[in-house]
């Protein structure tokens, strides 16, 4: 017998279930990683509903991570020139807490900022909003969900009354027709992918379309791969639309019944001729009729996207209008059907059940709903109007607000933004001036430490207790297993200290993570994440997926949130209601209805031009995670992926005389970056790719976010990281010397 856990990885949102054990096991040799260091045993929980025990290597490898560059004590300084010296936890809390009552009496609340990360568990998220919206009156949280999925979130709202993707994996194999469109599903959430490829290769009928500049491994799978040019997405969905509306494929008594606006769509969609259309895009005309027929001969379509489509200055109306083609053929609420985000990281999910984004509140409410607002105050037991009715400062904002001095303490936790932000150097230069940064992490040294006053160490996944969800809203419980390093604590530990000694004793008398979770499913009764059924006791038994509430755990799949819809039953009672939202074709909106929404195409908020000519887009590997602060110190992935690289195709390269290998130089109207070229025809002629994980201490001169721009969509705030116009040009310099510099750069850190 074995001392086994199971758990979830902390890395991306497709939530595999883990299986680890001790490092040492009776009659078995020690397992230890390349340098002698016991770690833990990972592999595939064969139990977990998400991924059936499959891992990938980023799961497979994590506990090799887990000792390495960890951060273990306070650490304090008066300026950013001076050196950090260790603390207690006492000094570094109290300084915190006085900074923070200086500020909020003297600039106001909406001068106190938290950026955090769906790295938090839900524990963790739930105290942060506590904290700041409820007992220090401001709405500036924000977390790097920002960057990944806040168009989805906005996109869904908008469009179906709620957040919460529809899907879940069981319709990856149900599917006829899978449309994947700005992801790379085979690098970025290889498990989901693996999953719907063996549908489709057992299942010869089934098509799968994928929509990405890039020939990526998702595309090679692809029975049809349409290389649009970047920022042509809108053109082609409404493309697409023109086509099945010419040829009658569409579900008039869906359209009728349970959705509106309709007529102001077909009167947008009919300015999208498929020639028009395939001229656009840059594709061929066959190509974009075979993507239409492929929907419309389907009865059960899935459309799978992630940042490609987020990550946009027209993020949220991309992501409206893919959900109008699943509206005007009726494939939402069903089996093997709908318009399914693919979440970015392992509980971003968990964050917006939370109320983690700066526009919206614990279980999918609004800060601008005042019924929203008093409901939350009531549970929290607050006064009338403690909750500020203005949306918070998104993520890009609050480097504005560093920028003018209207933000006065900034506290960064379990994200890493000085390479993860656009416009990095702007950015960079906005940290700078911060009058107080608090930086909450469990490795040390990061970019963004360079910019804190404060230190703090955080118990990271293994040594802390708590919640997270997954892209198909199933909730995993991820117990302790190993012991805390060094004097670290969980995040939600930290930010209820700090309440209890600004004052709010009361409102964070919590006795372990669980009497946080007891608390917070209480605030998703009635709403569409209603998760009132589930609870640690329950969760050890195995994942749950919600809606889950108390009383009928196996009811409210259809309509939860509190209005009456109006619209009739058009179909048959849903048959699994708890997989899948909106089984009874009714929505929460007022009228119950789905909304189409009618957008033109506007293109890249930076197009090319005569002096910036190509267009850069960026991107994850399969093996690394973000900006590598886990995955840079295991081996294996550094030999998968040891250096950034930019991805050219041979017509750009032969224009400049780029050879395979040759260091070229990008430059953008905002700065400038180095990498090795990757002469390939994967990319599109006119395109340039760079992966986003290099920060400043991992590759020289190689930060793709030095070069993108903060353009963001009007609705979500995410900005616009998968597209800018660069030039090119090779580097005059040895391509031996930097290859040097760059190597003993990383070896340093990979250590």
């Amino acid at each position: 017998m074995t001392n086994s856990t199971k758990t979830l990885c902390p890395y991306c949102g497709v939530g595999c279930g883990l299986e680890v054990t001790p490092p040492a096991q009776l009659g078995q040799a020690t397992h230890r990683d390349s340098e002698g260091t016991p770690i833990w045993r990972v592999r595939g929980d064969r139990d977990h509903p998400s991924s059936q025990g499959k891992v990938c290597v980023k799961g497979a490898t994590v506990s090799e991570s887990l000792d390495k560059n960890r951060l273990k004590y306070p650490m304090m300084r008066d300026s950013l020139d001076q050196p950090f010296r260790q603390v207690s936890w006492d000094e570094a809390l109290e300084r915190i807490v006085l900074q923070l009552q200086t500020v909020r009496f003297t600039q106001g609340p909406e001068a106190i900022c938290m950026y955090g990360s769906g790295q938090f568990q839900t524990e963790d998220y739930y105290i942060a909003q506590k904290l700041l919206k409820g007992c220090l009156g401001t709405n500036n949280f924000d977390a790097n969900s920002r960057l990944c999925m806040s168009s989805a979130v906005s996109g869904y709202i908008q469009s179906l009354g709620s957040d919460g993707p529809p899907c879940c994996y069981e319709d990856l194999e149900q599917t006829d027709c899978a449309f994947l469109i700005g992801t790379n599903t085979a690098e970025c959430h290889p498990i989901v992918f693996n999953r719907l490829h063996k549908h489709c290769k057992k299942n010869r009928k089934v098509k799968m379309i994928v929509v990405d500049p890039r020939r990526t491994p998702t595309a090679e799978a692809a029975d049809l791969h349409l290389a649009i040019r970047p920022g042509t997405d809108i053109d082609l969905l409404n493309g697409i639309a023109y086509l099945l509306m010419r040829w009658g494929k569409i579900n008039t008594l869906f359209i009728d019944e349970c959705t509106r606006d309709f007529p102001l769509y077909a009167d947008i969609i009919r300015h999208y001729p498929p020639e028009l259309v395939a001229r656009k895009c840059g594709i061929r005309l066959d190509e974009l009729e075979t993507a239409a027929r492929y929907w419309g001969d389907s009865q059960r379509v899935l459309s799978l996207w992630s940042m490609g489509m987020n990550q946009s200055s027209e993020g949220t109306a991309k992501v409206r209008t893919l959900i109008n083609l699943h509206l005007m053929t009726g494939t939402i609420g069903r089996p093997g059907s709908g318009p399914f985000s693919l979440t970015g990281q392992p509980n971003a999910m968990g964050g917006r059940e939370a109320g983690g984004l700066a526009h919206i509140l614990p279980g999918y409410r609004l800060v601008k709903n005042p019924q929203h607002r008093a409901e939350l105050e009531q549970l929290w037991g607050l006064k009338p109007g403690q909750i500020s009715p203005e949306p918070g400062l998104t993520a890009w904002e609050m480097i504005l607000g560093l920028e003018t001095g209207a933000v006065g303490f900034l506290w960064i936790a379990a994200t890493n933004p000085a390479v993860s932000m656009p416009d990095l150097e702007r950015t960079k230069a906005a940290l700078n001036q911060s009058p107080f940064t608090v930086y909450q992490d469990a490795y040390y040294p990061t970019e963004t430490a360079a910019y804190a006053h404060v230190i703090l160490p955080a118990a990271q996944w293994s040594e802390k207790t708590g919640t997270m969800t997954n892209s198909e809203r199933v909730v995993t419980l991820c117990p302790q297993f190993r012991n805390r390093v060094g004097e670290s604590r969980a995040d939600w530990e930290i930010f209820a200290e700090v309440g209890r000694r600004l004052g709010f004793t009361e409102h964070f008398d919590f006795a372990d993570s669980a009497a946080v979770h007891r608390e917070f499913v209480q605030l998703t009764q009635g709403r569409v994440c209603d998760m009132t059924g589930i609870s640690y006791e329950r969760l050890k038994e195995g994942p749950i997926q919600w809606p889950h509430p108390e009383e009928n755990p196996d009811v409210g799949a259809g309509f939860t949130d509190n209005v009456l819809p109006t619209t009739p039953n058009v179909t048959e009672p849903a048959l699994t209601p708890s997989k899948r939202l909106y089984t009874d074709w009714r929505f929460p909106t007022a009228d119950g209805r789905a909304k189409f929404a009618a957008y033109h195409s506007r293109g890249l908020a930076e197009p090319p031009d005569p002096n910036y000519p190509l267009v850069l887009t960026t991107g994850r590997l399969y093996g690394h995670w973000h900006t590598q602060t886990r995955t840079g110190h295991i081996p294996k992935i550094r030999q998968m992926h040891p250096q950034p690289f930019l991805e050219i195709h041979p017509r750009d390269a032969q224009k400049l005389g780029i050879e395979e290998g040759n260091w070229v130089e990008v430059r953008s109207r905002r700065g400038k970056s180095r990498f090795p070229a990757k002469v390939t025809v994967a990319i599109a002629p006119g395109t340039l790719f760079v992966p986003m994980h290099w920060g400043a201490l991992w590759a020289a001169n190689s930060e793709a976010n030095t070069l993108t721009h903060p353009e963001s969509c009007p609705d979500s705030g995410q900005p616009e990281l998968k597209a800018c116009a660069v030039q090119l040009s090779l580097v005059p310099e040895s391509s031996e010397v930097l290859w040097e510099q760059a190597v003993e750069q990383q070896s340093i850190l990979g250590k």
